[in-house]
């Protein structure tokens, strides 16, 4: 952005001004604003239900997801108010960021969803994976978008809406990952009766790293592919307008939170994990990230060229800033490890809280030979195979609680370490980024556990960083709304504000990590392939 536009902007701010951000999660939605500081001046949480109408399906309801939004803004605006005279006049932007993958559609005329949205966990699809792999069509689309062909990616959830789920594609429905419906309600959402002409309702928009998760867009070209639409099925005009990551979309309308927020321009948009790249301060290349949430991502920054695609890897656009620089981002998704907590309580009963599972596992020194595969959903990278099943392996009569919460926290550690193993090339696997990072930093739920970072160092063999700000990827969407409007002048001032919590170094030796981790390979191989069997789906 050019300085005298930043200037401008600049002169708008008010003088103590807040950024916004709203993260529309897998469990539940925090919305937080922080200070010119980054410092979090206000929160608010409430979890979402997760539905679950047959085994691999995972659905959320989209109307009670902006309800939750809505109900999260209220109370930060209020917590603001308390301290501030004029909530509105104290925010200067607000950023979304969100899980990624989850298809939302809905009626433009009247606002309503469609269907339940599918979460990126749900599995229904993964026989339409297998088929198109088979007709072989896998070199394309992972020519085109640096995915693969899994159930986990949006197109074909988007395909089974429209061909069984008893969603007719008129011109009328609209089709988005979670922040495109989120911003279209934020900006006005459905038309009121008596609006002005030509009043077509809230912005229907999404963001590179969004849209780089659907299977239907170009990442080197960044647009939408109509061959990757004409593959899928899905007809062009159900699809969001892409915007870049950094920059004004819209703004607030006057019915959201009771009109406090109205005018607010919403300037920030990015999928959960490119957010928490951006949000650690990840701008130079080579540099790393983990995020331990209900499943785990491990993101390192490839620069401004889009690499090839890598064995078991994905690639996709990390953001876009509003003067076109943009950011590519190689990726291992991992899908359950702090799900697998709260298996542990929901599931067995094993504890009542989360907080409860550290302590519990740091009452053994080690797992004692048992190891959990919470393949619950399959297996992410980099083996990628809808085929695994959760399995416990090593059971012994002296086997309790501890054994396995020890072994729940250990999976987390180990299945990083597949990832970045993947990502720098072990064994036969050739390197996909030519150089390990030399510290991997880390943020989410988990990362509060001591004993996750010591173990995680050890497996990784460098040190771990655990940033000040452990809801990074709320921060990310606030950077990159903040910098948009001139609340930041640039990506170094925002590096500058990083601030290191605890840096942990490895404590094992790696021949004593090296012989856990070989224990864990052979419980993976016993979690591969349970379910019944079917064409491959990579």
């Amino acid at each position: 952005m050019p300085l005298s536009r930043r200037s401008a902007l600049a002169a708008t701010v008010p003088a103590v001004a807040s950024v916004v951000a709203i993260d529309a999660g897998t469990t539940g939605i925090r919305t937080m604003a922080f200070d010119e500081a980054g410092v979090v001046v206000a929160q608010s949480y409430r979890e979402l239900t997760q539905h679950y109408p047959r085994p691999g399906w995972v659905e959320h309801d989209a109307a009670e997801i902006w309800a939750v939004v809505e109900a999260t803004l209220a109370e930060v605006v209020a917590q603001l108010a308390d301290h501030r005279a004029g909530a509105s006049a104290a925010v200067a932007a607000i950023g979304v960021t969100n899980q990624r993958e989850t298809v939302v559609v809905w009626d433009r005329r009247t606002g309503s969803p469609l269907h339940r949205a599918i979460v990126w966990q749900d599995r229904r699809t993964a026989a339409r994976c297998a088929a198109l792999a088979e007709s072989g069509h896998l070199r394309l689309v992972r020519a085109r978008t640096g995915l693969l062909l899994d159930p986990y990616f949006s197109a074909t959830k988007l395909a089974w809406l429209f061909e069984e789920g008893g969603v007719e594609p008129g011109p009328e429905v609209a089709f988005g990952t979670v922040d495109s419906w989120i911003v279209w309600n934020l900006t006005g959402g459905a038309p009121a009766c008596g609006s002005a002409p030509g009043r077509t309702g809230g912005l229907h928009a999404t963001d590179p790293s969004n849209a780089s998760r659907t299977l239907l867009y170009d990442i080197h070209e960044r647009h939408w592919s109509s061959e990757l639409a004409d593959l899928f099925g899905i007809p062009a005009h159900v699809l969001p307008e892409v915007q870049p990551s950094s920059g004004r979309l819209g703004s607030v309308s006057s019915e959201v939170a009771g009109g406090n927020l109205a005018g607010v321009p919403v300037s920030g948009l990015a999928g959960d994990q490119s957010a928490a790249l951006f949000g650690q301060a990840c701008f130079e290349p080579g540099m790393a990230k983990c995020t331990y949430g209900t499943g785990s991502f491990v993101l390192v920054n490839a620069g401004a060229r889009c690499p090839a695609p890598a064995d078991g890897l994905l690639t996709g656009v990390a953001w876009e800033l509003a003067g076109g620089e943009v950011a590519y981002a190689l990726e291992g998704a991992i899908f359950a490890t702090g799900s697998a907590v709260q298996w542990l309580r929901d599931g067995l009963g094993l504890i009542t809280e989360a907080s409860e599972v550290e302590p519990l596992a740091a009452s053994l020194a080690h797992a004692e030979g048992v190891y959990l595969v919470p393949a619950f959903a399959g297996l992410g990278c980099p083996w990628w195979d809808s085929r695994a099943r959760g399995t416990v392996v090593g059971l012994s009569r002296g086997t309790g609680r501890p054994h396995l919460a020890r072994a729940a926290v250990e999976a987390m550690a180990y299945q990083v370490r597949d990832v970045v193993e993947a990502m720098h090339g072990v064994g036969d696997r050739a390197a996909a980024w030519g150089r390990a990072p030399s510290v991997l930093r880390v943020d989410g739920g988990a990362s509060v556990m001591d004993l996750l970072l010591q173990l995680q160092a050890d497996q990784l063999q460098v040190p771990v960083a655990r940033s000040v700000v452990k809801q990074t990827t709320a921060l990310g969407a606030a950077w990159l709304a903040g910098l948009a409007e001139g609340v930041w002048s640039s990506l170094g001032e925002l590096a500058d504000q990083w601030a290191l919590d605890v840096e942990v170094p490895p404590r094992a030796s790696r021949a004593g990590a090296d012989a856990r981790h070989a224990g864990w390979l052979r419980a993976v191989e016993r979690s591969r392939a349970w379910a019944p069997p079917g064409p491959a789906v990579v």
